[in-house]
């Protein structure tokens, strides 16, 4: 039983099914090349009415101190994801600068990378594993990618983590076994178009991988 982030959220209908369904993460993207980004505005009206015990978290990627502070003064996030090439030295001045816990994403294609998870884990709050992407890709997370999950068996981290890339109703529970994740995070996994949520791909993402 894993818990569960739906990630990439544009529209009150979806973030309710999410809610509905059980999610326990909800990822808001403020990266404007992304078919899922929205504003803080947008973000503020979505996540009114997020109840209690359901985290609000903003996607960032390489962010500006000025983005961060602008974004926050109208929306109560919860937790700060940094998806960009941010140096370990970063992630700990956006603890400083917010106040808030940091989830990292680190992108995995090998053991080769395995050893960023450590050292994201002596700096972050959370992490995230995710595929990494192309170097020719346009975005660094969000693009369907799986890795070879077999990678993570056995493994622990200094801190609590997700995993992510290429996540579906139909193959996350064989992830979370595989893994053994404690939390799942899923964004195009639960769409019928590149940044168009489906809510029954929603209730049946967080059913499976629980």
């Amino acid at each position: 039983m894993a818990d569960v982030k739906i990630c990439g959220l544009t529209q009150r209908a979806h973030l309710t099914a999410a809610v509905e369904a059980g999610a326990r993460y909800l990822g808001l993207v403020f990266f404007p090349r992304s078919p899922r980004a929205v504003t803080p505005a947008r973000a503020a009206a979505l996540t009114a009415e997020v109840p209690v015990g359901v985290a609000r978290v903003g996607l960032f990627v390489d962010p500006e101190d000025a983005l961060i502070d602008a974004t926050l003064a109208q929306v109560p996030l919860d937790i700060i994801q940094l998806h960009g090439q941010e140096t370990p030295d970063r992630v700990a001045a956006v603890r400083r600068l917010t106040g808030l816990p940091v989830m990292k994403a680190v992108g995995i294609a090998s053991a080769n990378d395995l050893p960023q998870l450590t050292d994201y884990g002596l700096v972050a709050d959370m992490l995230l594993v995710d595929a990494k992407p192309a170097p020719d890709a346009a975005l660094p997370g969000g693009n369907g990618l799986a890795f070879d999950w077999r990678l993570l068996q056995g493994r622990r981290w200094l801190r609590p983590w997700m995993l992510a890339g290429g996540l579906t109703p139909a193959n996350v529970a064989e992830a979370v076994r595989l893994t053994r994740a404690p939390a799942v995070d899923v964004s195009s996994g639960v769409e019928s178009a590149p940044g168009v949520k489906d809510k029954r791909l929603i209730a049946d993402f967080v059913a499976a991988a629980r």
